[in-house]
């Protein structure tokens, strides 16, 4: 197989399971449809920058390792469900409150930057993206890959997360999806956060599991 058609197998194998409904999707929609377009993006780029740093992970063969260290991988994953626990929580506890929307300046910008930060927290709070990537390159790398192919890699994931959130946030930040939020929020809110909640607990709970039995 040629290293176009390998780098093109990865992409859509990739692109498939960033288009796969969970918490980031859960998160950016939320965050476009109640912050409006700019807080979504900021949440998109945290996205890609989760994405494209837990590719560099697989590349280094740091997923081999997250699989023989055993502890280390469970304890990771029992954090990160408890994050999304967490998360849930506070989306579901502030659903009746109202929301205030920013017209520009530095709370704005420390708000973007919030937003970028979570993104990235919710990509990096499940360590089985890392486990999937590093399962992804072995099985279509060759031993031996062009330089070129290599260097692509993590701009192509951070490319691939950031781009499909970006639909996300930009289709749910118009105004149809947001008036339909506003008229809803309550509901939507704890909707969001019950699922949230439920993946984190999912999630926490595969750890422990696997940690007793």
């Amino acid at each position: 197989m040629s290293s176009e058609m390998i780098f093109l197998s990865i992409l859509g194998a990739i692109l498939i399971g960033a288009m796969s409904p969970g918490p980031s999707f859960v998160l950016v929609s939320r965050t476009a449809i109640a912050q409006g377009r700019s807080a979504g993006i900021a949440a998109a780029l945290g996205m890609g920058v989760g994405g494209a740093c837990l590719g560099g992970l697989a590349l280094l063969g740091l997923s081999a390792l997250l699989l023989r260290a055993e502890a280390v991988f469970l304890l990771v994953k029992v954090l990160g469900g408890l994050y999304l626990v967490y998360l849930g929580f506070r989306i579901f506890r502030d659903a009746s409150a109202p929301i205030t929307f920013e017209s520009g300046g530095p709370d704005r910008a420390k708000s973007l930057g919030g937003n970028l930060v979570m993104g990235l927290l919710i990509q990096l709070s499940n360590p089985k993206t890392v486990i999937v990537y590093g399962s992804i390159f072995a099985a279509l790398l060759p031993a031996e890959p062009e330089h070129w192919l290599m260097f692509t890699l993590v701009p192509m994931l951070f490319g691939i997360e950031a781009g499909w959130y970006l639909v996300v946030a930009l289709v749910f930040s118009a105004n149809a999806p947001r008036r339909a939020y506003m008229r809803a929020k309550i509901w939507i809110d704890r909707a969001a956060g019950a699922v949230m909640a439920g993946l984190g607990i999912r999630l926490a709970a595969e750890g422990i599991s696997s940690r007793i039995w």
